[in-house]
This record gives structure tokens, C-alpha cells and sequence, in this order.
């Protein structure tokens, strides 16, 4: 097989890469000759990920990884690293490595070094699933989620500028951690957008907030449905380095653009920006 690009996999390319063993409750992922030269085709990978994991039903899976022949490029390390450690904690109940290129190879050693978890790097595919057969299984019955915080508490962290057409919504401490927090706080969101009627400049203020990689497939979906129905424009202010970065990756494959400031006042002189340029 020849070496060839993420950027040319298709969804449904992608789709055969990923294959759900239910009776082993093992994901197989097959990164077999494909060259990641950059951050975005990285993340549109791992949204896949995200989203055929969900659709199983499932959170807990057994992962098996083929690297053969994998190239990794510099762009894209970063991006590889940090969405594959985020899936990992969110889903994997224990991963096994098949066949790593020797530069590939040497990557994973040096990250397994300094984020402290166990290659399990083997020769073979058949190796590898012996090695996956010996770990206990962690999965549970699917379970209802509950919310970690209520309805009014959200309510209360959202105010109408309705002079400047300006939608503001305080995330400030909140952590969500799983699809039913999401799920409750967009619930809300959108009752009072559509309760104000029209569409509006979402300023959000991101200041200790954190996102748990249980929440991010949810917590994706239900923005972009919300900006597409009542935004005319998003920026985001004070998010922190690990929402922060987070959200940068996600935007890359996602389609937006994050606008991210440091401040709400810098935030706010974006929106200006913003109306002017619609307005001209």
C-alpha cells in the first residue's frame, strides 16, 4: 500500500480504517500507510473516532492501533499526542500498538516517558490481541448520566445586551464532564434564545472552565447546532491553556474560527470588528 496523505481520506475512507469487535469489545484502528503532515487532518480523524464511538453506544472500548508504515509529521505531533491521549482517557480500557515505525516508534517511547502510560508496542496484530485478551474488562451497562449542575444555575450565567445584539454566557468554574452536562446546559441556552428571539453575538466567557474529553463529541455537536440556528458571530475570552488549546484543535477541523481573546473588553472590540465588516 502506498503511503498517502490524511487529507485525501475520505469519511467514508476513514470508516474502514475504524472497526467496532463487539464480542471482544475491541475498536481496531488502522493508521496503515498514511502520512500526518498536519494538525487539521489529525483532528478530523480523531472526530471520526469520536463520533463511531458514540454511536456504538458504548464508552468503554479496548483499542488496537496499527502504525505500519505510519509518518507523523512535526506539524502534526501535538495534535496526534493530545487527541489521542484525550480518546484514550475517555474510552480506552486498554490499548495495544501494532508494528510502529521506527520514528513512530521512537515518538510513542518519548511521550510514554513523560505522560507515564505503557506503549504496549507489538510486532504483530495477532500478538497484540493476545495481549488485549489478558486485560480485565471495564465496561459497564450504558447508565444514565446525571447532570452536575442544574438548569437555573445555567439560566443565571446568561444575560441579553440587547443594544449591542450581544448574547453573553458565563462558563466561568464550569466543568462539564460527560454529554448530560452538555445537554443540560444547551437545553437551557437555547429556551432562552429562542425566548429573546432573533440572533445574537455570543460572547462567552471561558475563564476556569474545562471540558472532559467524556463531554467534547456532545459538547461539539450541540454548539454547532446552536450557533448555526441563533449566531451571528462567537468569541470566546479568559479560556485557559487546556480549553484553550482544545477548542484550537477542534476549530481546525470543525469549520469555525475560534476568536479567542484574553480578556472580555478584547472580546468585545471583536465583536465591533465583526459587526463592521457585516455591515460593509
Amino acid at each position: 500500500m502506498a503511503l498517502k496523505t490524511a487529507v485525501s481520506l475520505s469519511e467514508e475512507e476513514m470508516d474502514t480504517r475504524i472497526v467496532f469487535h463487539d464480542a471482544i469489545e475491541v475498536m481496531e484502528v488502522s493508521f496503515d500507510e498514511i502520512e500526518f503532515d498536519n494538525s487539521e487532518d489529525v483532528n478530523r480523524f480523531y472526530d471520526r473516532l469520536e463520533a463511531r464511538i458514540a454511536a456504538t453506544g458504548y464508552d468503554r472500548w479496548f483499542f488496537l492501533v496499527n502504525y505500519s508504515g505510519t509518518r507523523i509529521d512535526n506539524a502534526a505531533w501535538l495534535a496526534f499526542s493530545r487527541r489521542g491521549k484525550a480518546l484514550n482517557l475517555a474510552h480506552s480500557q486498554g490499548s495495544v500498538r501494532v508494528d510502529a515505525s521506527d520514528i513512530t516508534r521512537k515518538q510513542i517511547e518519548r511521550d510514554a516517558g513523560t505522560e507515564r502510560f505503557d506503549p504496549n508496542l507489538f510486532a504483530d496484530r495477532d500478538t497484540a490481541l493476545a495481549r488485549l485478551a489478558k486485560m480485565p474488562s471495564q465496561r459497564k451497562a450504558p447508565r444514565v448520566e446525571h447532570a452536575s449542575f442544574d438548569a437555573r444555575g445555567i439560566a443565571s450565567r446568561v444575560r441579553f445586551l440587547k443594544s449591542e445584539q450581544i448574547m453573553e454566557i458565563d462558563f466561568t468554574d464550569l466543568r462539564f464532564q460527560h454529554g448530560t452536562d452538555v445537554d443540560t446546559c444547551y437545553d437551557v441556552l437555547e429556551t432562552q434564545a429562542k425566548a429573546a428571539g432573533g440572533q445574537w453575538y455570543f460572547l462567552i466567557n471561558y475563564e476556569g472552565c474545562r471540558i472532559m474529553s467524556e463531554a467534547w463529541v456532545q459538547y461539539a455537536a450541540r454548539g454547532k447546532r446552536f450557533n448555526e440556528v441563533f449566531s451571528l458571530g462567537s468569541v470566546r475570552y479568559a479560556p485557559g491553556s487546556e480549553t484553550e488549546t482544545d477548542i484550537r484543535l477542534r476549530a481546525e477541523s470543525q469549520g469555525f474560527r475560534p476568536n479567542i481573546r484574553n480578556t472580555r473588553a478584547e472580546a468585545l472590540e471583536r465583536i465591533a470588528e465583526m459587526k463592521a465588516a457585516a455591515a460593509s
